[in-house]
């Protein structure tokens, strides 16, 4: 069960009922035109901007506004600058957090950041104090029928670090160079992909005491999700 996190798969279907787009859409928007400004606008080229693109679309973005952010991207169009930052910190509980942000103003999000650390207990850390307790890896998530031995069976031949099957929801965990062809894999035996990126994943998922601090911890991850620079958010939890 490496690698699986029950706020992430809870974060997924919240995102999949949500009505209110609009802040995810902002939030891919700055993603891809980072991505495009980094690697260029041509996907087949560019595995960062692929991967965002698939997110895109599995939202429904309009392709208009896809277009637009690749172009803002590559400078045809004129747009915000963005830049990407990682944040590491301590949340409730000890909770350990890595925080993947693109921002047009460093010391605002330094500070909503910091603000929010301390508001609920924790800390924003120096640079290295939480990653090492991370690795980035490849992750595929899908909603699958099949039986956790039938999905082991079929990815023998793959560099596949680990898979789960949970309430019907099936996890992938592979190193991060493998990513492309473990997705494609999953896609030829008719596993379709809900979610899937390079993500910090937890070398030892901390489990916590009880309901109250679950309770605590979930809100704390979700008020960061909710800030306006923050990409993505991951926690050592189970």
């Amino acid at each position: 069960m490496a690698g699986h996190s029950k706020w992430k798969t809870i974060k997924n279907k919240k995102e999949k009922q949500d009505s209110a787009r609009g802040k995810i859409f902002t939030k891919l928007v700055r993603e891809i035109m980072v991505a495009a400004k980094e690697g260029g606008g041509d996907p087949a080229g560019n595995a960062r901007l692929r991967i965002v693109l698939e997110k895109a679309k599995s939202m429904n973005m309009p392709q208009d506004n896809i277009t637009r952010a690749i172009k803002k991207g590559c400078g045809e169009l004129e747009g915000v600058n963005y830049e990407s930052f990682t944040y590491e910190g301590y949340g409730p509980h000890s909770t350990a957090v890595m925080i993947e942000t693109l921002s047009d103003n460093k010391n605002r999000t330094v500070s909503d950041l910091r603000h929010l650390f301390s508001k609920s207990g924790g800390n924003l850390a120096e640079s290295g104090t939480v990653a090492w307790m991370f690795e980035h890896k490849g992750v595929i998530r899908a909603e699958c029928t099949m039986s956790e031995d039938d999905i082991l069976e079929k990815f023998l031949d793959y560099n596949v670090d680990d898979i789960s099957l949970d309430d019907g929801t099936l996890t992938i965990t592979c190193p991060s160079q493998d990513f492309d062809k473990v997705k494609k894999a999953a896609e030829t035996m008719g596993i379709k992909p809900e979610n899937a990126g390079i993500e910090w994943v937890p070398k030892n998922p901390m489990t916590l005491e009880d309901s109250a601090q679950e309770e605590s911890v979930m809100n704390f991850l979700d008020k960061l999700e909710d800030l306006d620079d923050v990409q993505n958010v991951y926690a050592n939890i189970e």
